[in-house]
């Protein structure tokens, strides 16, 4: 059984400090706050500076909404490396934007699912030149906090390819492949711990397909921006909007 290991995960999540400000949605594509710290960006062999700036981008890779409240997953990143994780969140449907959870160092989040108003889980890994040390971000209160819940009790390559929970406690991952295995696990208490179900040389599937929320995300060219869709009855609803670009750490 693969079990929790909190000094591993803390040495993976140096957090960012700073707390973003609220985004107010004015119709426009919203800047993502732009968070410069010197240390993550020399650990990631960045020298910015005034002459050679390093244009920092938002990558949005999942949109969800339960209870009243709107989420979305992502990262920041230059053009050569994933700098923090990032998750949004508004429950006014759209009109304001906060982050629930600090900035992982290094880290991107990909996939979102609740089973009810209360319970979710949002799947990430630390990339620094591979994806490695998969983990959850979990909720059992609709979403107004979070916390981090690796998924291996050591360094372990790869990361979580898709997952399904069809309850509070039961679940199933893929791990995208280390090296030619590909594998998948379970769990039985909420994904605070998983047991490794079946390895082979081909690709593996989840016993659930998952489900179609109403939700997008929709790159919008003209305007270089991600824009967070609703489905309605006449189509889809541009509900907000963030731009590719969040600005240059110098």
């Amino acid at each position: 059984m693969v079990r929790l290991a909190g000094a591993l995960f803390a040495a993976l999540t140096v957090l960012c400090a700073e707390t973003p400000a609220l985004l107010e949605n004015n119709g426009k594509p919203m800047h993502a706050a732009l968070i410069c710290k010197e240390d993550d960006l020399q650990s990631l062999g960045l020298n910015c500076s005034a002459d050679e700036p390093c244009p920092m981008y938002l990558e949005l890779s999942a949109v969800e909404a339960v209870g009243g409240r709107i989420f979305l997953a992502g990262n920041i990143h230059t053009s050569s490396a994933t700098v923090s994780s990032i998750l949004l969140s508004s429950a006014d449907s759209g009109k304001t934007w906060a982050e629930p959870f600090e900035r992982i160092r290094f880290s991107a989040l990909e996939q979102i699912q609740f089973v009810d108003f209360d319970y979710g889980w949002i799947s990430g890994a630390a990339i620094q030149t591979l994806a490695r040390d998969p983990f959850f971000l979990a909720t059992n209160d609709g979403g107004k906090t979070w916390k981090p819940v690796p998924v291996f009790d050591d360094t372990h390559g790869g990361s979580i390819e898709k997952f399904w929970f069809d309850s509070r406690t039961t679940g199933e991952l893929l791990l995208s492949p280390v090296g030619k295995t590909y594998e998948s696990y379970e769990t039985t208490n909420g994904g605070e711990s998983w047991t490794l179900n079946q390895t082979g040389p081909k690709p593996l599937a989840l016993a659930h397909s998952g489900h179609e929320n109403g939700w997008r995300l929709r790159t919008d060219a003209r305007n270089h921006s991600y824009d967070v869709e609703l489905k309605q009855a006449a189509g889809w609803q541009r509900v907000a909007s963030f731009l590719v670009e969040t600005g240059v750490c110098k």
